[in-house]
């Protein structure tokens, strides 16, 4: 596979989502905190409502930061192509992510002209301790 180059660091990246999400909760909001060649890591913060019962966070918090994670990655290589959409998303649940912000490593699996294909790996406790793994495709515009 060729070498992956982003078009975007993460500040662009967030600047980007800032510009098309005017009306997320800045405080609560998933931050880029890191883009390089085929890769992105975002970090939610941690707040009470993402418990469910049980006091682990809930799955379908879990697979937003997956599809939030793939599309900052996939804009973070294509630049201002605020269209591309999600159109495949598997998650696999391996363990219950304790209560702490939440980290989403995203890595490219293939970025062709219609298709980007991304494994995103998420924990909360640490990197050895995955809580969920997701298999993310974009269509692009």
């Amino acid at each position: 596979m060729a070498r992956l180059e982003p078009k975007l660091d993460a500040e662009g990246v967030n600047a980007l989502l800032r510009r098309a999400f005017p009306g997320m909760n800045q405080a609560a909001t998933t931050l880029v905190t890191e883009v390089g060649p085929g890769r992105a890591h975002l970090v939610a913060p941690y707040r009470e409502g993402l418990l469910r019962p049980g006091g682990v966070i809930s799955g379908p918090t879990l697979m937003s930061l997956a599809d939030s994670a793939a599309y900052a990655l996939v804009l973070a290589h294509i630049g201002d192509q605020l269209m591309a959409v999600t159109s495949q998303l598997n998650i696999s649940f391996l363990r219950g992510a304790q209560p702490g912000d939440i980290h989403a490593e995203a890595e490219m699996l293939r970025l062709g002209r219609r298709l980007a294909v991304c494994d995103v790996r998420i924990w909360t406790e640490s990197p050895e301790r995955l809580a969920a793994q997701a298999n993310v495709t974009y269509a692009i515009p």
